[in-house]
Order: structure tokens, then sequence, then C-alpha cells
């Protein structure tokens, strides 16, 4: 069941707010992809292969758990051939951390970034010129 976005109290007339944990996977999966050398998030890895999800599917590579003032994070990314692993994680949890905190005014506790797979780039073939026309 997912949890309400805005919840009154019983005999007040101010409210409390709750963030659902989609909204803040949403705003980690889109700060993650922000960082250079992130080729797309990844939906886990199904019989040794990641596979690779695209813009839409932003939260489906990130999971999260959600408290009243607090949040934890694990992001699954695939990154680009040739880009340093460790500065690209450092740059996601920076990104991450900094979206989320201002966006929800949450405490991020720890963010978890975990490498699924490389991206190599993409080498067009090209088709064999015939020698006879």
């Amino acid at each position: 069941m997912e949890k309400p976005v805005l919840e009154k109290q019983a005999g007040r007339d101010s409210g409390s707010l709750r963030i659902a944990d989609d909204v803040v996977a949403i705003i980690a999966g889109l700060a993650a992809t922000e960082v250079e050398g992130v080729a797309g998030m990844s939906g886990g890895i199904a019989g040794g292969i990641a596979e690779m999800l695209g813009r839409k599917n932003l939260s489906k590579g990130v999971k999260v758990e959600v408290g009243e003032t607090e949040t934890a994070v694990d992001i699954f990314v695939i990154v680009e051939f040739g880009i340093r692993i460790p500065d690209v994680a450092l740059k996601i949890q920076e990104n991450v951390k900094k979206a989320i905190e201002t966006m929800t005014g949450l405490k991020v506790v720890e963010i978890n970034v975990h490498v699924q797979g490389v991206a190599f780039p993409s080498t067009e073939i090209k088709e064999e010129e015939t020698r006879v026309k």
C-alpha cells in the first residue's frame, strides 16, 4: 500500500507531509542520470545481463526507504566505458543527496551506488562495398 502524500491530523488545523517513496526514487533517478559517465539506470541483473532502462523508468533503477525525516537510497546504474567508476559513483552520491535534500527536506543518511554494467560506444558496421556493380 502506498503512503499518502498528505495526511491531516485529527483536531489540528496544520497537517503533516508524507512524501511517497516513488517521488524520492524519481528524484534520485533523475539526479543520477544527470551525472556525466552514467549511461543509464539498470533494472537489475537478469540472467547475468544488466537490463538498461530508458529515461521513462527512472524509479525502476532505484530503491528507497523513506522515514518521517530521513531516507536511504540504493541506485543501480550502467556506466560508460572509459570513465573512472569511483569518480562517477562519488558524483552520483553528491548529486542525488543534493537533489533529494533540496526538493524534499529529507535528510539522506546513505546512498549506495551499484554498478551493474558498462556500456560500450556503439560502433557502426559498414556494409562491405561490393567489388562489382
